[in-house]
């Protein structure tokens, strides 16, 4: 008799947890950003809380938490409520790459990703001045001088870096990679003439219309800001990527709550008014759930690996 009670017990409890979990999200988000504001992830967190907002009628709190490249909120990660209320942004490559390195207190099989939404694409873009005119003069300047054309890029063992790495195999020339610690030091080094070029994402090409010229992008297809600039497939490479980000949950949260959350951010991700506004700002739009998530994990992780492996980074 005292056993059934306490399975009729249990199974009241899950009825309830479930129930709690019927009309979510029913009361306000935590969302944590880990990285400082003003930053891609920062900005499509700060949409994505006003739709939010004027869906569900709560709010989401963007919450910026910058520290190691993303790794101090990812390795705290799993300690927060498994509630479905406290969620985190997250980048890839940078939980598959970080942890590599060793400087990280964390492991890619820590974090629990539920939805990535989009992802920047990566752009190579030269000052305006410069002599450079397209993406063959750059492949041409490469070839004549090995090692001399240098390129900006944000960080190391970052998807700047790895696409510099994909760049110098596919293109067959061998080129330099100078890390910055961020976006304002890139710019003023790629305007100053420190470095020949910049391999960085479209947003920035797109900020920066004007002052810079793109030579190539890693999209499906050109950007109607840049009607000349062709697409690296257009240019007979295989390449569509650059960084992808996404929301994580700890590793506790329940199945069910993780889907919900899923589903949470594939509605916010349809809307209308800022879906325009990112797609006209250079973001590429995914929808990577749940349910897709091991296998979309398992392409991106093989491809990160394998230019870790040609920057000479991994054995």
């Amino acid at each position: 008799m005292k056993l059934a009670k306490l399975a009729g017990a249990g199974m009241t409890a899950l009825v309830m947890s479930l129930s709690a979990h019927a009309a979510y999200p029913d009361k306000q988000v935590q969302y944590i950003i880990p990285f400082t504001a003003g930053g891609e992830s920062d900005y499509v967190a700060r949409l994505q809380s006003e739709v939010f907002r004027s869906k569900y009628k709560q709010s989401m709190v963007v919450v910026n938490r910058p520290g190691a490249g993303g790794g101090l909120v990812w390795a705290q990660l799993n300690s927060l409520p498994a509630d479905g209320y406290t969620i985190a942004g997250v980048n890839l490559p940078h939980i598959v790459l970080q942890p590599l390195e060793g400087s990280v207190s964390y492991k890619t099989e820590d974090i629990t990703p539920v939805y990535f939404y989009h992802f920047t694409p990566d752009a190579i873009v030269v000052p305006a001045s410069s002599p450079i005119k397209s993406y063959e003069d750059l492949i041409k300047a490469a070839k004549e001088k090995p090692g001399m054309v240098s390129f900006a890029g944000s960080g190391s063992m970052s998807a700047n870096h790895m696409a510099h790495e994909r760049l110098d195999k596919l293109a067959g020339i061998k080129t330099t990679y100078v890390p910055f610690k961020g976006t304002g030091d890139l710019i003023a080094s790629v305007m100053g003439g420190h470095v020949n070029a910049a391999m960085t994402y479209l947003p920035m090409a797109v900020q920066q219309k004007g002052n810079m010229r793109l030579l190539a992008v890693a999209s499906e297809k050109r950007h109607p800001a840049f009607p000349d600039a062709p697409t690296f497939k257009e240019l007979g490479l295989n390449w569509v990527d650059g960084a992808y980000r996404g929301i994580a949950v700890p590793k506790g949260t329940p199945r069910e709550v993780q889907q919900q959350v899923s589903n949470m951010m594939g509605e916010l991700n349809r809307d209308p008014e800022s879906r325009k506004k990112l797609v006209d700002g250079g973001y590429d739009l995914v929808d990577v759930g749940l349910e897709e998530m091991p296998d979309f994990l398992a392409r991106r992780s093989k491809q990160y690996l394998e230019d870790a492996k040609n920057a000479g980074l991994l054995k």
